[in-house]
């Protein structure tokens, strides 16, 4: 890719970025890759190490969630740009947020008002009790046959995502313009990876935990927060901001659930939000 040349990445492309011998961001314009419920949604940067894709079930960074007063948007399309200067590689993704969970009971479509009282119920219970066996619930729901996959809808708008990776950092820039306002109560932007590669969290509040210890919704009160591999040698790193609510997790549940990460709670009032990711180890 010559410099000062921009790019349009189709469906049949993915782009990947060297930041060291061994370390590496990838983009793709699909949904790739195709892991378990979130197969079909759209995915951010992904770190790559030593050619695996470290990601697992997770989203990989800056990808918007949108939830209205009725239902939960994700991004099931999109549109990739890229631009590479001297020092530096800039993509823009468009995310079409036209995708929406679906509960599901042995193949059978379970959408209705009740059941979403039940999910958000159940998460304010976590939140609230700590020792709630939130992993343990979905175990024995995922056993009796109740899942979650994702279907296509009328997009409601489209967030645009501006990456810019240079050296050691990511520049993320969120731009919220495009979505229907009605009925819009909060933005998520998240920043996951593998629970099975990166196990460690810490903080400067001086909190170390690993695993399980992670919890799977919190909130971080520290100036900025880490999630590392168990040796702290690869890893990502964010700062809390004004206007927003920082919050770490890890869930783990076998064929089903893989993912760790920092993600933003944005001011739904907000027309962008911008940050950056430190990775540790290039």
């Amino acid at each position: 890719m010559a410099n000062n040349t921009e790019i349009f990445v189709s469906e049949r492309h993915k782009f990947t970025f060297p930041l060291s011998g061994s370390l590496s961001l990838r983009v793709y314009s699909n949904t790739r890759p195709y892991i378990w419920q979130i197969a079909n949604l759209q995915k951010g940067l992904i770190l790559v190490n030593r050619e695996v894709e470290i990601v697992g079930e997770g989203t990989g960074f800056g990808v918007p969630v949108v939830l209205y007063s009725d239902e939960r948007y994700f991004s099931g399309s999109s549109k990739v740009y890229l631009f590479q200067q001297k020092d530096s590689v800039i993509i823009r993704k468009e995310f079409f947020m036209d995708m929406v969970p679906r509960k599901k009971f042995r193949g059978i479509n379970l959408h209705n008002q009740k059941l979403r009282i039940l999910s958000r119920y159940l998460a304010k219970l976590y939140q609230s009790h700590r020792r709630f066996p939130l992993l343990l619930v979905k175990r024995l729901l995922l056993n009796l046959g109740f899942n979650t996959s994702f279907e296509r809808t009328t997009p409601i708008g489209k967030v645009i995502i501006v990456y810019t990776v240079r050296k050691k950092r990511i520049y993320v820039e969120s731009d919220f313009r495009n979505l229907k306002k009605k009925n819009l109560k909060r933005i998520f932007l998240l920043n996951e990876h593998g629970s099975k590669y990166f196990r460690r969290y810490s903080d400067t509040n001086n909190t170390l935990l690993v695993d399980r210890q992670i919890g799977a919704w919190e909130k971080v009160e520290a100036e900025w927060a880490s999630i590392t591999d168990l040796q702290g040698r690869i890893g990502f790193r964010l700062w809390n901001l004004e206007n927003s609510i920082l919050r770490r997790g890890r869930e783990y549940l076998k064929n089903c659930l893989d993912w760790i990460g920092l993600d933003y709670e944005v001011d739904p009032e907000s027309t962008c939000f911008d940050y950056m990711i430190d990775l540790i180890g290039v």
